[in-house]
Order: C-alpha cells, then sequence, then structure tokens
C-alpha cells in the first residue's frame, strides 16, 4: 500500500533581529547555544484538520514567531500513527524533528504494535493541550448520575460504543467498568459519528467520546452527559462534575497531545523547547485559540515530571491490559 504522504507548511516568517528587543534576544541566545540552527519539523499521525495537527500548528506559529525559523507540520497519517512514531523514531535526534503525539501513542506501545519499547524511544517535551472526553448515555436511560449509572448497570447488561477496538475510548471504558465493578458489551464502530447516531436512537446505551463530537448532541438533547472523564471539570460544560467527584475516585481519561523528541537528544535542547512552548502555552492569545478547538492548554510542567507522568501512564495501561483480559483483537 503507498501511503499518501502530506506534508503542510505551518508558518514560514521571514523574521529578523531588527524586531521586537525582547524576541530578537531569545533568537540570539537560542543561536548562540546551538539550537536551533535550521527548520523545525512537528511529525504528526494524522491528515491535516485532525486534533493533534491543530493543536501542533498553534504552538508551530509561535515557535516560527519567537525564533525566526520555519516549523513545518509533517502529516504523515496511516497505520493509526505508527508511520509518525517510526519516523521521529529514527531521526536525528537534536530537537529538529519532533513528534506531535496524543494518549494514543501510549496505547499502540503497550499494546507491541511498534517493535521498540516507547519509554527508551521517545522524550516527553511539552503538554501542549488536554480535552476531556464526556461520559454520555442514550436519553431513555433512566439515570441523571455517575452513581446511578453504576446501579443500574449492576443490576442489567448495558451497551457501549467505541470508535474502534483498542481505542482510547474503548479502553476508557473498560477502565471505567473496571473501577466500577461493572461489565458491559462492547459494541465498536469505525467511527465516533455513527456510534454517537446510535446512542441517539437507543439501539446503544452509552460512550465516552470527544468533547468537540459529543457537544452539539448534549446541547440540542440528543444524548446525555453525565460526568467528564477528566480530574478538572471541563470549561465547555463546568456544570458537570467528573468521573472520579461523582462516583469513581481516581479515575480520569483525557485525549492529551504532547510534543516529543527522539531519545538521546540533548538535554539542553530539550530544556530549551520545555521552556519556549511553556510560554506558549500560558499565553493570553493561545489559550484563547486552543478554547476555540474545544481545547484546554496545559499548565507549565517540567522535564522530570512529564517523563514521571509518561511513564505511569505507560505503566497504568501495560498494567491494566495484561490483568483485565480485555479483548484486543483488531
Amino acid at each position: 500500500m503507498i501511503e499518501t504522504r502530506a506534508v503542510t507548511i505551518a508558518v514560514w516568517t521571514a523574521l529578523t533581529f531588527g524586531t521586537a528587543p525582547a524576541q530578537c534576544q531569545q533568537q540570539r541566545e537560542a543561536i548562540r547555544d546551538g539550537y536551533p540552527t535550521r527548520p523545525i519539523r512537528i511529525v504528526v499521525g494524522n491528515p491535516p484538520g485532525g486534533g493533534v495537527d491543530i493543536v501542533a500548528r498553534v504552538i508551530g506559529q509561535k515557535l516560527a514567531e519567537r525564533w525566526g525559523y520555519p516549523v513545518v507540520i509533517d502529516n504523515r497519517a496511516g497505520a493509526a500513527g505508527i508511520i509518525s512514531m517510526d519516523t521521529v523514531a529514527s531521526a536525528t535526534p537534536d530537537g529538529h524533528t519532533l513528534l506531535g503525539g496524543s494518549g494514543s501513542m501510549i496505547l499502540l506501545g503497550v499494546r507491541k504494535k511498534v517493535a521498540y519499547d516507547i519509554r527508551k524511544t521517545f522524550v516527553p517535551v511539552s503538554q501542549m493541550s488536554t480535552t476531556p472526553y464526556l461520559l454520555v448515555v442514550t436519553p431513555s436511560l433512566p439515570v441523571k448520575s455517575v452513581k446511578e449509572l453504576v446501579a443500574y448497570a449492576k443490576t442489567r447488561s448495558l451497551t457501549y460504543a467505541s470508535s474502534g477496538t483498542g481505542s482510547a475510548v474503548h479502553l476508557g471504558m473498560e477502565l471505567f467498568g473496571s473501577m466500577a465493578g461493572i461489565q458491559m458489551v462492547h459494541v465498536p464502530y469505525k467511527g465516533s459519528s455513527q456510534s454517537l447516531i446510535d446512542i441517539a436512537g437507543g439501539r446503544v446505551q452509552l460512550a465516552i467520546t470527544n468533547i468537540l463530537s459529543g457537544a452539539p448532541l448534549v446541547k440540542n438533547g440528543q444524548i446525555k452527559a453525565l460526568a467528564a472523564t477528566s480530574l478538572k471539570r471541563a470549561s465547555t460544560f463546568p456544570e458537570l462534575p467528573t468521573v472520579a467527584e461523582a462516583g469513581v475516585p481516581g479515575y480520569e481519561v483525557t485525549n492529551s497531545y504532547y510534543l516529543y523528541a527522539p531519545w538521546k537528544t540533548l538535554p539542553r535542547v530539550l530544556a530549551v523547547l520545555n521552556a519556549e512552548i511553556g510560554q506558549i502555552t500560558t499565553a493570553t492569545d493561545v489559550k484563547q485559540r486552543l478554547a476555540a478547538e474545544g481545547a484546554e492548554p496545559a499548565a507549565p510542567a517540567s522535564l522530570p515530571e512529564l517523563r514521571q507522568n509518561f511513564l505511569a501512564h505507560v505503566d497504568l495501561w501495560e498494567k491494566f491490559i495484561s490483568t483485565s483480559g480485555v479483548k484486543l483483537v483488531d
């Protein structure tokens, strides 16, 4: 099969040192330290217009403005993101090739869909944004809260939809069932659109869904939202409790977007990237742009914090998949 490679230029900004003094000073310091020295490429495993692509473009534009080097978004769609992961895994570890990845990257790693240990292949550089999912049910289901849903599910069999076996929403629902002490029947779809239609029509009872996809149906009453899957309430639905506070303590599943560098990238390069992107994601205009896309900018975190969080999530999903007996046959 021939994979279509779409390479799009996110930004090609020709800035000079004659612009804003503070910005020029940042450029001079970066160049003096030997990074960056040429255009930066961010590889994403989705076509243009996907979630991580949109967020990477926002961050990439700001990096180009601050440093005066173009930032290229290299769309390597295909194989559920494996092509993009392989591209960055084999790239020179000099900070000029980065991976824009979501939580699905960790799932691909723990499911052994790649030939390498992702813990020793990628280094998390920065969390760009996070988007909670919504726990939604068909309107005819006689429950109004997570606690009522759990109690109801303990007395009868419920079906839940996902966008595919092994997807984040599939495993997120399995984790929910495991932590809540209930069993449900999985009904996989090829995407979220048809699954949401079937939830609205009562053909399946519940799911966790991307907030961008689910929000319109929730707002017009076609489906009912019970909670957000993040540890903090979603800014788009502040009235909704989180699953953790509504009855399943500790539960968290989010669609977070990170930038990763290849293993063995120099610490000083990682530090520059971490500091710059941390400043970008806290800028007011960036927060507004991400909010318009349904994403929430992540709070800046240090490299050790990012690494610890990355390893914790790998361990969590690795343990869950190996002990839960969840079926992952494609």
